[in-house]
């Protein structure tokens, strides 16, 4: 796990296993909030170990970004936490949470020891503030890459947390395109000096018009060339000479997994036109192939 410290009393963790998926921390002088946990136990153990023994506070809240495994599955890890998050958020956690774990475990026995907690305080717009020391915590309301994503502002130093809001690879599948790019394009709005991404590296004051750039150029690529593959006459075979690098993306991203998430939002998208521009449809099976 790397981890750095973005300004006073606010950190940064990253995974070195799985996806660069990011958490953080802000301090205060008795207690201390996480956003997000890490997506291997060992790794978010390592983040709390962090904060309770070399920071010396005792974590008191966790807020998660989104229901997604790689972000909440560590709430257990930290008992007596209260944990924060959109409604949406717990309502997924309950409905879907157990029997993805479930899956997880048979594949991996790392998660063994990993119970799904869901938030225990929710909000569904509007703003939520948390203080913590002399930090201002605003929690509002980032979907596009999920129905339940927030985002964490720590007011006084400009610094977001935006969980999978904002990527090096915008992500869909469990999204809307749209709702992305107008979250997007708010983010790139805010006058911040970094933004957290929720995988991948810090985000800096003089990058980040260029990257909001680049995550709605590539938005507004794959929708088009997805709609241009739909009207060939073998749309899976034009679907499958969309490269990453025709969209304004690079394949080294997030560990190499750049690809594979190119793939499957094509798919989704690809799935979503059809239905909602009553395309023939293409079975399931093909998409795969």
């Amino acid at each position: 796990m790397q981890r750095e410290r973005i300004s006073e009393n606010v950190y940064w963790f990253q995974s070195e296993i799985y996806a660069q998926v990011t958490a953080g921390a802000v301090t205060g002088p008795q207690w201390a909030v996480v956003i997000d946990t890490l997506a291997i136990p060992d790794e978010t153990l390592a983040m709390r170990s962090f904060i309770e023994e070399e920071l010396g506070v005792p974590v008191r809240y966790v807020i998660n970004t989104h229901y997604h495994a790689d972000h909440s599955w560590g709430n257990c890890f930290f008992p007596g936490a209260t944990i924060l998050g959109h409604a949406l958020c717990r309502e997924f956690m309950l409905e879907k949470g157990q029997s993805s774990l479930e899956a997880a475990r048979k594949q991996n026995p790392i998660f063994k020891q990993v119970k799904i907690v869901p938030p225990h305080i929710t909000f569904n717009d509007g703003t939520v503030m948390l203080r913590v020391g002399k930090k201002n915590l605003i929690l509002s309301c980032t979907p596009g890459h999920s129905q339940d994503g927030i985002s964490v502002l720590v007011e006084e130093d400009r610094v977001l947390f935006a969980g999978d809001a904002f990527l090096p690879l915008p992500y869909v599948v469990d999204g809307d395109l749209d709702t992305l790019a107008e979250t997007i394009r708010k983010i790139g709005k805010m006058g911040l000096e970094n933004i957290i991404q929720g995988h991948g590296d810090i985000i800096l004051r003089g990058e980040i018009d260029d990257a909001v750039k680049e995550n709605l150029t590539y938005l507004a690529s794959i929708r088009k060339q997805v709609r241009a593959a739909m009207k060939k006459r073998n749309p899976v075979d034009a679907l499958a000479m969309i490269d990453l690098e025709s969209c304004g993306k690079s394949r080294v991203y997030l560990g190499g997994l750049a690809e594979e998430l190119h793939r499957r939002n094509l798919r989704y998208l690809f799935r979503t036109l059809q239905t909602s521009e009553s395309e023939p449809m293409v079975r399931e099976e093909e998409l795969l192939d």
